[in-house]
């Protein structure tokens, strides 16, 4: 099986851009909603909300309003032409049940243009890779509270948008070698429990071969994590991946707990593996572009970008 190549990445943002707000899974308040069209204004940024944005289904109340309508908004404001990028405004659920009723033919035709996104956003993620071919963001969304309240979380995603060659090495002070090396390979990945999910998918990546992979969740308790990070392992996913970055483990339990499985499950890869990163659903989420080549370092415990994530 190849190893992952990197993928197309698209410009980056200039003054003025705009860039379409879409909600691909769960429903969005409206006032942290307004908060961060405010933040993107402020970055001499032009936002623009798809119409289901707030909607929220009539059954199910968890989701913003109908698959149908949800993809149907993605699916517009990246086929717009004066957009030049679409961010996430939430996570949640729901991307797995609308991401096969986009067009991706269409998408494609589109060309280019920076998504964003995390949590249950991965599943979109792995689409826009398998069905594209394009570089994604790993990054905040703008109505969650981390981007709202963080000025290294919003500073991350300005600077990797506006200005990407200052974004190139990525970790936060706290970032340590859970097991040593150095690798070189192509960034991939975001919530784990969404990566088994996916297994078996038309949009999922027969193996991580090559990769450096990206690993995050929350609300996942440690066996449950055991549980997620054992079929990976016996699927064959895991096969030849090259490094292993870790994010946030929110809602997953004591840390020391939490760190036990992931040393149990990826310790014996033989691989360099870099914990406590800094992206997810931490306090502070840093964006991590995702099909970018790179360098994953257990030492320096850093993340080097070969090239800007944006051109």
């Amino acid at each position: 099986m190849p190893a992952l190549s990197p993928l197309t990445r698209p410009a980056r943002l200039r003054p003025g851009a705009r860039v379409a707000v879409v909600a691909p899974s769960g429903p969005i308040p409206e006032d942290r909603l307004a908060a961060g069209l405010d933040i993107l204004r402020g970055w001499d940024l032009d936002p623009v909300v798809a119409p289901h944005v707030l909607d929220v289904h009539g059954e199910l109340g968890y989701l913003a309003g109908s698959d149908a309508d949800r993809a149907r908004d993605l699916q517009e404001a990246w086929c717009d032409p004066a957009v030049s990028a679409v961010i996430c405004a939430r996570g949640g659920y729901g991307a797995q049940r609308m991401v096969d009723l986009i067009d991706w033919a269409a998408i494609r035709a589109a060309g280019p243009k920076v998504f964003v996104g995390y949590s249950d956003v991965t599943a979109l993620h792995e689409a826009f890779a398998v069905r594209t071919g394009l570089a994604t963001l790993h990054g905040p969304m703008v109505a969650a509270a981390t981007f709202l309240k963080d000025p290294r979380t919003q500073e991350s995603l300005r600077a990797t948008l506006l200005a990407p060659e200052s974004a190139r090495t990525l970790g936060l002070g706290t970032a340590r070698p859970l097991a040593p090396g150095r690798a070189h390979g192509v960034t991939l990945g975001g919530c784990v429990s969404l990566l088994a999910a996916e297994l078996g998918t038309p949009h999922a990546r027969p193996s991580a071969r090559g990769g450096l992979l990206l690993l995050e969740d929350v609300g996942e308790e440690g066996y449950r994590l055991d549980r997620i990070l054992t079929q990976l392992l016996r699927s064959g996913w895991l096969d030849g991946v090259s490094g292993i970055g870790l994010g946030s483990w929110a809602e997953c339990g004591p840390y020391g707990e939490v760190r036990a499985v992931l040393a149990d499950r990826l310790g014996g890869l033989g691989v360099p593996v870099v914990e406590e990163l800094g992206f997810g659903h931490g306090e502070t989420a840093l964006t991590f572009p995702l099909g970018v080549p790179g360098v994953l370092d257990a030492e320096s415990a850093t993340l080097t970008l070969d090239v800007p994530a944006l051109v």
